[in-house]
């Protein structure tokens, strides 16, 4: 998936993709068209439920576990994705560990969950989740994007259930404090995307968005269908994306991201006595402009190094040859860094 900043990575990103793009095929001889991969058969794991966890109040998550031994690792997702993101890693992890991966409220083969739908209600339903499955804790909480930021605050209400944090390419906060332009640019696309989101999930209400062939007004609420799934996982994921739940759940959670990313990460937040692991993608601005291209790093760099001063036992990694979509570009890089806060704990004697 593409990468900009926190809010705008949100509101123009996240809800209108179709997932990771996982690759496959042979390279293509120089001058040669490249010629389409087959669909991973494999994937279509993904176009059926998991297990759906009861959580109460009528709602179920959808959960995916694999592997066994050592500590439970769960994994969670990008703002607007489902479990499918992790469909290279959770194998490497599964290696070694228990793993998790599940689909937030609105999203997946879940149910959609009362509004709003901010970081409260997404750790809330984390934790009923984490308690109606029995998982063993503590576990390791891997967050990729948005997802490192229910990982930490899980970490911070629930510190006894959580052995170790892994951040993955968590976004940038604060960008207004290396460029007002670009904040105030942001500030300026919000309302519009918005009303762009307002609009998908009123065509979704009437059954327009879900038909065959969506009118022009909607064209832009949805992607076409990825060349590297097959018919039936496009299919699965055009299903869960046609329906209100899914627009719901955006557009609460992208008005609710604003302000969640204005600020640095805050002096008061701590993750002591447990190692936090921050993977930092190499390449996580493609194609953004020079001026903004210097803003989003440095925002980015006191973004990492804030997050691995809130333990004793950090680590900060920069993994090569990978875009913001590490878990896609790098898949083995979340699973070494499981293994490293596993290691990290011998030593410290946890």
């Amino acid at each position: 998936m593409g990468r900009t900043s926190g809010a705008a990575m949100v509101l123009a990103l996240a809800a209108v993709s179709a997932g990771a793009a996982l690759a496959a095929g042979a390279p293509a001889k120089p001058g040669a068209r490249k010629p389409r991969p087959a669909p991973d058969a494999s994937l279509d794991v993904y176009a059926e439920p998991g297990e759906r966890i009861d959580i109460g109040g009528g709602r179920k998550l959808n959960l995916r576990c694999s592997g066994e031994g050592g500590l439970t690792v769960l994994l969670e997702a990008g703002f607007g994705a489902d479990s499918l993101v992790w469909a290279k890693s959770q194998p490497q992890i599964a290696q070694h560990n228990r793993v998790c991966s599940y689909d937030r409220a609105g999203l997946g083969f879940s149910d959609g969950g009362p509004l709003p739908r901010d970081l409260k209600a997404d750790v809330a339903d984390l934790h009923a989740l984490i308690e109606a499955a029995d998982l063993d804790t503590p576990l390791i909480l891997v967050g990729h994007s948005y997802g490192s930021q229910v990982a930490r605050r899980y970490d911070e209400l629930y510190p006894k259930q959580v052995a170790a944090l892994v951040l993955v390419d968590p976004p940038e906060q604060n960008v207004g404090e290396f460029s007002a332009s670009y904040a105030k640019t942001e500030a300026d696309m919000a309302p519009r995307m918005l009303a762009m989101y307002r609009g998908c999930e009123q065509g979704a209400r009437e059954g327009r968005l879900a038909a065959a062939r969506p009118p022009s007004d909607l064209k832009n609420c949805l992607r076409p269908p990825n060349p590297n799934y097959s018919d039936k996982l496009n299919a699965s994921i055009r299903a869960w994306r046609s329906k209100p739940a899914f627009w719901e759940t955006v557009i609460s959670g992208s008005q609710d991201r604003l302000s969640l990313y204005g600020g640095g990460v805050p002096k008061s937040e701590r993750h002591d006595g447990k190692p936090v692991i921050v993977l930092s993608a190499d390449q996580p601005y493609a194609g953004a402009p020079a001026d903004d291209l210097k803003a989003l790093l440095a925002a980015r760099e006191q973004t990492h190094m804030a997050l691995i001063g809130t333990s004793r036992y950090a680590k900060r990694v920069t993994i090569a040859d990978s875009s913001h979509d590490i878990p896609n570009d790098q898949p083995a890089a979340p699973a070494i860094a499981v293994f490293e806060a596993m290691e990290m704990r011998k030593q410290i004697g946890r």
